[in-house]
């Protein structure tokens, strides 16, 4: 929102002496953000100026230049050679005839940037034909400033060269640019950016004065008929409350804008169009309440408020014809002819034209989130939509089709009928019973009870203060009007800081009460992260969304309850439209985004959620947002949701150990991935079991392995792809993954772990291999030696398994290291070789495990 100072001035007190960064630096103090100033660092000669002759080369580099001679009136007349200035330009957007904006030697333009006559492509340019970013009058630089265009061809028409461009366009007066969040919608106007700077400045007696402040005629029947059929299938979503209509006729259809009012809108961003059009304009910037004028003339005697109904059409200000949509709000003439999308942009067929006499000015209430949803829908982004999608002060609407028709009749010689039609459907706004310490509470600082009840009426509420007198910390406050984001404790809170001054709250750090930090499940899902990062993997972050025909890729069994996914309702991608009930189907995107980008060693993870229905889910209610769902609401929309286990996904591909002058290096494989999930369940202090599986997708069956708890519960699965997943998902050969269950982690890891004294005596270490079948898991025969071998013995290690011309057909052999160590003593050869012989004959018993 662009604000000239010299009409924020009249709607309220400037500081004395206040410049614009002056200005700007207040409303930052009340939470608004600055964006640019601009105007007030511009010094002449800036003139216009008229195209007299041009030649046009186009360079080597193919740029197109013009050689102009331009016609500045007294400013330009050379004093030796005593002709007009001639002045080399890049732009191609005007011809001979055409009035511009041009800046002398001499002249500083924004930025500093000081003009002087020069040589450029080999002739003197005495000075520069401007572009619209160059003075500080927008962001626009495709071409320079054609004035016809800016202004209009009447109001050009009285313009000659030579004339002062700086105060033709106020370029003299400062104007801030200010960014309106979305909760301040009452900021897109002079009533809202000066109430703004009234609080910033103590909110004093007087200080403030009402834009809106005129007297309107109560509706009568004499006036044009409307009528609000919305027919919304949203229970309660009413797209129109309130609809003012005024007639002015008789308008003279050559009058011009004011120049002071055309100076205003073009300061604010806006270009000048007709002088009905160009009212409207300037009434929305002051009080922020969109406006429409309809040539009366074209219409049928009344205007119908309605949905749009399948299959219509309407061909809007810019030329464009629009499929409308059913949830659209129109304004229609008598129900039937489409004449705009209401709150967005009007039709052509209605518009004021050049011979309009008789216009209909329309002032309008509109529901938010009906126009936002039209302007994204259509793609139009106008100045009305920015302004209804943030909520308009429905209280403002007859006061600003008032102050248009009272501008229309005063610069465009018409008269107002007596007819006044205004259809009003809104609501009083409900009083909210405000704790006035909840201020304080939130914020930190001791705001008084005073203090409090101030800072709200200054904002315009309404404060039923009763209770001072009893004692009771609670008021009524009703909110404004214009403030729609007032609705609870926390929202009023905000603003008495915000008015007080942000810079009054202290910089205290906080002191953390007990139990508040962070719960066992966040630390170990940290530990686990902290454990997979140290083990040389990236954590990567890949969307929830798979593609339907990826359990096929994965072959998965058609009983896997992997296979039963939720189907998003409105997917972001049609390719994509189910959640991933596993982590790796979306983990391997990543992998072979990194391996397609040259990265041939590739180890990544993932912590995530995965959504596992396990059946038909429940159907969802549409809850009202009037209040609470009951129980019975919230029990189906539990029913609707799948459960959401938290799973970690590890996949890797290339070499876990690079090779160099030190020799070659080492692929990744299946053990690899146990080793992860073993380094994890290490890190929480969970002891694991490995086993073979060998039918688990989309691992190959005889290289995946079940990682299981002591008792059994399953933790997950790790291995090697199976090579046609491998080839369907186009990865890798002889990829390798892992997946495992965060939260069995989590529930395993809860009680405490006892720490045992630490033995300050030597080990003893001792070796046995063991003759086993070949299908016998290394995991049975070490469980095996820890239950035979005692108290004695610390650590079982699996170092060499071999198959080969000395183990006979069907056997291997399976070498461990046993680590034996007393608390308060040194073993002796005896008492470890009896440990050893213990823990053989358990394994011999439990595996048939024979020692070699």
């Amino acid at each position: 929102m662009r604000t000239p100072l010299s009409w924020l001035a009249e709607y309220t007190d400037l500081a004395p002496g206040a410049r614009g960064a002056d200005v700007a630096a207040s409303l930052v103090r009340v939470g608004l953000e600055e964006e640019d100033l601009h105007g007030g660092d511009i010094t002449g000669p800036l003139v216009v100026g008229r195209v007299l002759e041009l030649e046009e080369q186009v360079q080597k580099n193919g740029k197109p230049i013009r050689y102009c001679v331009v016609d500045v009136g007294r400013n330009g007349q050379m004093l030796i050679e005593g002709k007009h200035q001639e002045i080399v330009c890049g732009a191609t957007n005007f011809e001979v005839g055409d009035l511009v904006v041009v800046a002398l030697p001499g002249a500083v333009l924004p930025g500093g940037f000081e003009i002087s006559a020069r040589k450029t492509y080999g002739r003197m340019s005495n000075g520069m034909i401007c572009a619209e970013d160059e003075i500080g009058l927008g962001h626009d630089h495709e071409g320079i400033i054609v004035l016809s265009r800016l202004l209009g061809e009447e109001r050009a028409a009285t313009l000659s060269p030579g004339d002062d461009a700086i105060a033709l366009l106020g370029l003299a007066d400062e104007t801030i640019e200010t960014n309106v969040t979305p909760d301040r919608g009452y900021c897109f106007s002079l009533r809202g950016l000066a109430r703004e700077y009234w609080h910033s400045q103590g909110s004093p007696e007087g200080g403030f004065r009402e834009p809106a402040a005129v007297a309107t005629p109560e509706a009568n029947g004499d006036g044009y008929t409307v009528e609000l059929k919305d027919d919304s299938p949203i229970e309660g979503n009413e797209g129109c409350d309130r609809y003012v209509a005024r007639i002015v006729r008789g308008i003279d259809p050559t009058r011009q804008t004011p120049s002071w009012m055309a100076r205003r809108l073009t300061q604010a961003g806006m270009r000048p169009i007709s002088l009905a059009v160009d009212v409207t304009n300037y009434v929305m910037l002051a009080v922020g309440q969109p406006l429409h004028a309809f040539d009366v003339d074209q219409l049928s005697g009344s205007v119908v408020v309605r949905r749009a109904r399948a299959g219509e059409t309407l061909t809007t200000l810019d030329d464009v014809e629009r499929s409308l949509h059913v949830d659209d709000l129109l304004i229609t003439d008598g129900g039937e002819q489409p004449l705009a999308i209401a709150g967005v942009m009007g039709g052509a067929s209605s518009e004021v034209s050049e011979s309009t006499t008789d216009v209909l000015v329309e002032a309008a209430h509109f529901d938010p989130t009906t126009v936002a949803r039209s302007s994204r829908r259509h793609r139009l982004i106008t100045e009305a939509s920015k302004r209804f999608e943030r909520g308009v002060d429905p209280k403002v609407t007859a006061a600003a089709a008032q102050l248009a028709v009272d501008l229309l009749v005063e610069h465009g010689g018409g008269t107002v009928d007596a007819g006044v039609t205004d259809v009003d459907r809104t609501t009083d706004r409900a009083a909210y019973r405000l704790d006035v310490t909840e201020p304080a509470r939130i914020v930190g600082v001791d705001y008084s009870r005073e203090r409090v009840v101030a800072i709200l009426r200054d904002l315009g509420c309404a404060v039923d203060d009763r209770g001072a007198a009893t004692d009771d910390v609670h008021v009524r406050v009703t909110p404004p009007s214009w403030r729609p984001d007032l609705v609870d404790a926390p929202d009023y809170a905000e603003e008495v800081a915000r008015i007080d001054g942000y810079n009054n709250i202290p910089s205290i750090t906080p002191t953390p009460t007990g139990g508040r930090g962070l719960t066992h499940a966040q630390r170990t899902r940290r530990l686990v992260a902290d454990a997979l990062a140290g083990a040389g993997l990236t954590e990567v972050l890949s969307y929830p969304f798979v593609a339907e025909g990826l359990a096929d890729q994965l072959m998965l069994p058609a009983d896997d309850d992997r296979r039963q996914a939720v189907r998003l309702a409105n997917p972001l991608s049609e390719e994509r439209p189910l959640l991933r009930t596993s982590i790796l189907a979306t983990l391997v995107d990543a992998l072979r985004r990194n391996v397609a980008r040259g990265q041939r060693d590739v180890a990544v993870y993932e912590l995530g959620l995965v959504f596992r229905p396990g059946g038909p889910l429940g159907t969802a209610p549409v809850p009202s947002v009037a209040s609470r769902p009951d129980a019975a609401t919230l029990e189906r929309l539990y029913a609707a949701v799948p459960a959401q286990p938290r799973r970690a996904g590890i996949l890797a591909s290339g070499h876990a150990e690079p090779s160099g002058w030190w020799g070659p290096g080492r692929a990744v494989d299946w053990s690899d991935m146990v080793a992860a999930v073993q380094t994890v369940a290490a890190a929480l202090a969970v002891p694991v079991a490995v086993t073979g599986d060998p039918g688990h997708a989309p691992w190959h069956p005889g290289r995946c392995a079940r990682i299981t708890l002591e008792d059994g519960t399953l933790v997950g699965h790790a291995g090697e792809l199976h090579p046609k997943v491998v080839a369907a998902l186009e990865l890798p050969e002889r990829t390798v993954a892992a997946e495992f269950d965060v939260d069995v982690l989590v529930a395993a890891s809860a009680e405490p772990v006892q720490a045992r004294p630490f033995s300050t005596f030597p080990p003893a270490l001792t070796d046995v291999a063991l003759l086993v079948a070949s299908d016998v898991a290394a995991a049975d025969v070490e469980a095996a030696l820890r239950s035979g071998a005692g108290e004695a013995l610390e650590s079982v290690a699996l170092f060499d398994v071999y198959e080969g011309e000395h183990v006979a057909a069907g056997r291997k052999s399976l070498a461990y290291r046993l680590t034996f160590r007393a608390p308060d003593r040194t073993l002796t050869t005896e008492e470890v070789n009896g440990f050893r012989d213990a823990a053989v004959a358990a394994a011999a018993s439990a595996t048939g495990a024979v020692q070699r």
